[in-house]
């Protein structure tokens, strides 16, 4: 069981009344630091009392007092000072630089906060520390005895739970920490692109909500009549191509959560297009000794590693119905059997699910589970490729600049018109990105290496450019195969041969994204990103149905034959 902890401030008038320290310990529910520790049916393990400087002589009667109600109960003082502790900005700093270097221990200690004493600021300020998740614990208020009841003699306690949600000034107040959590999640990168400025909004709403609660650990292995944790943030899945940042970013979105004291785990990645063979089970969920040939030591396996943290599945479309399976009972109930064993263990983790498949398409197909991509899917979220996202690739630029410079302790920078052919090739459609920002950050690495002294030159782009027209031509050589696949499955072949090359390019690409995409319009806005902005009538669905039309083609035939 944890042990529980409270917070305090001194009461330079409530905990001033009442008895003096070495007294008859009756009359101390009075003083309501003190009474803290006088509820049997809530024993305090530690007390952690913050005051001024210049209240040692309170502080020092204070503690005695609780020793003389509860010997059990350690007490801790802490110096907060303040100049004016009606100045709600000071007051707020101090208290956020104090819990912010507490070293908290969630998986064995509850925390609380006594609203007892205190001026009003210190009261508002302690409010907004918790319900921001600041700190890891609930709102305790201590109440008096009262005077009308002569067998209430030590008063009471009442954990409080208020939602902030209908406080439109206390959203406000919290509206900074949200730009700083949004900019976390960007990796600091000035991103322009509205549409993905857009995404990781969201994302942070969703991340960092009130359903986001804090996960501890509980891999244990269970005895009968044992419970799962229940409930825990939903798991959220992250849609997009090779390269794009979906592992990324799912490591950002873990540590903007352990900052926020919603995960106290580890951050396990896994790559699940690795996973092959009789062994992924394993790997997923452990074994136990001699449950297999080979298997000489038992074995925890991911999820098991995940436990109270984060398990990012990447590409989690190549796992195989079997393991399918029992990741879905393993999020929906937090258990699982590892292979070789009967006894169930518990494991509970948040979930981000990476894929650059249609999960949509993998389902019809009878390769991906219904129910589990129901349950996955909750929150949804696609990163464009950087092909998409053009105003963004001279902010990532600079990102990585930097990322080099921190790696291997150098500056690096282009020449002026180096900087300026290669920003010009890399926002022009020759720049095709086709594996995104692993593209991207390889271009620079070589450049930056190729530049002994620090400086890319003009030469050295020439020669990147040239690099890269060769690596994609070659890539998209080996995708014509690709393209005529895809045709072939809505036109024959004689119909084919009479589309010009160029148009089969467009058609095929029009074909994925529609596929891709949900419904009509969300396949329209993808399609005419740039162009819709320079229409006053926009109607992109119906643009995009007319294409199809002309093609020969219809919404409801390329969604059935995806």
């Amino acid at each position: 069981m944890k042990t529980k902890v409270v917070f305090t401030i001194l009461g330079q008038a409530r905990d001033a009344t009442g008895n003096a320290a070495g007294n008859n310990p009756e009359g101390q529910e009075k003083r309501p630091s003190v009474a803290l520790a006088m509820h049997q049916d809530f024993p305090v393990a530690r007390i952690e009392i913050l005051h001024q400087p210049s209240d040692a002589e309170l502080l020092e009667t204070i503690v005695s007092d609780i020793k003389t109600v509860s010997s059990e109960t350690v007490v801790h003082s802490n110096q907060v000072p303040m100049q004016d502790s009606f100045d709600f900005e000071e007051v707020f700093k101090v208290l956020y630089d104090f819990f912010k270097q507490y070293p908290f221990n969630a998986e064995q200690e509850e925390y609380y906060v006594s609203l007892a004493t205190g001026s009003h600021v210190n009261l508002i300020c302690l409010f907004l520390l918790v319900k921001s998740r600041y700190i890891p614990g609930q709102l305790l208020q201590i109440k008096p005895p009262s005077p009308k009841n002569p067998d209430d003699k030590f008063g009471g306690w009442k954990v409080i739970d208020l939602d902030l949600d209908q406080y439109d000034m206390l959203t406000a107040l919290t509206g900074k920490e949200q730009q700083e959590a949004t900019t976390f999640l960007r990796s600091g990168i000035a991103t322009q692109n509205a549409a993905f400025n857009e995404l990781i909004d969201e994302i942070e709403q969703v991340v960092t909500s009130r359903s986001s609660q804090p996960l501890r650990q509980r891999s244990v292995r269970e005895k009968p009549g044992s419970e799962s944790p229940k409930g825990g943030p939903p798991p959220v899945l992250l849609i997009g191509a090779t390269g794009v940042g979906k592992s990324k970013l799912a490591r950002r979105i873990y540590e903007l959560k352990v900052d926020r004291q919603l995960l106290t785990g580890k951050f396990i990645e896994v790559n699940c297009a690795t996973l092959r063979g009789s062994h992924s089970m394993s790997a997923l969920f452990g074994h136990t000794k001699g449950s297999f040939t080979g298997a000489t030591e038992a074995r925890a396996g991911y999820l098991r590693a995940a436990d109270g943290g984060m398990l990012f599945l990447d590409e989690i479309g190549e796992l195989g119905l079997d393991e399918q399976a029992m990741l879905l009972r393993a999020i929906e109930e937090k258990r699982f059997q590892p292979v070789g064993s009967d006894t169930d263990v518990v494991s509970n983790f948040q979930l981000i699910a990476g894929t650059n498949r249609d999960l949509d398409v993998e389902v019809a197909a009878g390769k991906f589970r219904e129910d589990l991509l129901a349950r996955i899917n909750l929150w949804t979220f696609r990163l464009s490729p950087l092909a998409e996202r053009r105003e963004d690739i001279e902010p990532n630029i600079e990102y990585e600049l930097a990322e080099y410079e921190r790696q291997h302790q150098m500056r690096i920078g282009f020449s002026k018109e180096a900087r300026k052919r290669f920003l010009d090739f890399a926002v022009s459609h020759e720049a095709t990105w086709n594996a995104n920002f692993r593209d991207l950050n390889a271009a620079i690495v070589r450049m930056a290496t190729l530049s002994s002294d620090g400086r890319i030159g003009i030469e050295t782009v020439e020669k990147e450019i040239e690099r890269l027209k060769k690596q994609w031509k070659k890539t998209s050589q080996g995708t014509t195969k690709d393209v005529r696949d895809i045709l072939e499955r809505y036109f024959d072949e004689q119909q084919i041969d009479q589309i010009d090359l160029f148009d089969r390019a467009g058609l095929t690409e029009v074909i994925r994204v529609c596929q891709d995409s949900r419904t009509l319009t969300e396949a329209g806005q993808r399609l005419f990103q740039y162009s819709r902005t320079q229409k006053n009538s926009i109607n992109d669905a119906s643009r995009l149905q007319k294409y199809l039309v002309k093609n020969g083609l219809n919404w409801e035939q390329i969604k059935e034959n995806g």
